[in-house]
């Protein structure tokens, strides 16, 4: 159901971003829903051990109750998007109040003197009309050619993991989430989808 679901986005929404092509072997590692200290901090333990940089798209709501993990992430030299400020769905909210809540959330990073042009809509769902806006404001909207599906307790943590190492390319952007309900998968999945892949000889890049 998902992978109908994200090839018919990529038919529908052609300019936003699902891949980053590239020659060489380089992946792009995405975190969504935080920041959580007590994830979040284990996410950027696990990234350093193998020098690998990841993206982390923020809820403003958590980068205002924990600006202290969002220091943490910038001094690993990490990338930061914006994740609207409530988690939003776009497929049932206004524009008007989605770039609101987008707006909010940049308001938060900017606190802690965060500049994002990236911008992840929560579930992955968004109205052409709001990309579009989202788009002429300047930002980037990321999307995705891989999902873990960390985030479902439903999902055993062998199958996370299967779901990143079976379909890995050079370019694919992954997404995890260091979030509560996702860390029971996550603490599994991703030391070892960090160790699978740098033996197989890849990079972990952030998106820029």
């Amino acid at each position: 159901m998902i992978k109908a679901i994200h090839f018919l986005l990529k038919l529908v929404y052609p300019k936003l971003v699902w891949e980053i092509p590239s020659a060489t072997k380089k992946v792009y590692l995405t975190f969504d829903d935080g920041p959580i200290p007590e994830v979040t901090e284990w996410v950027l333990n696990e990234l350093e051990k193998y020098n690998a940089k990841a993206t982390f798209f923020c809820i403003g709501d958590n980068v205002q109750k924990h600006p202290q993990v969002v220091a943490k992430i910038v001094k690993s030299n990490h990338a930061i998007g914006n994740h609207t400020f409530n988690h939003l769905n776009g497929w049932s909210t206004s524009a008007e109040n989605y770039l609101y809540n987008l707006d909010l959330c940049q308001t938060e990073l900017e606190k802690n003197k965060i500049k994002t042009t990236l911008f992840r809509p929560p579930y992955g769902k968004i109205k052409s009309a709001q990309a579009k806006q989202i788009n002429q404001k300047g930002y980037s909207v990321i999307m995705w050619g891989i999902i873990s599906k960390d985030y479902d307790q439903n999902t055993c943590k062998a199958t996370c993991v299967a779901n990143v190492l079976d379909h890995v390319k050079p370019g694919s952007i992954i997404v995890m989430h260091d979030s509560l309900k996702a860390f029971p998968n996550l603490e599994y999945a991703l030391p070892i989808i960090l160790k699978n892949l740098t033996e197989k000889g890849y990079s972990f890049e952030k998106i820029t």
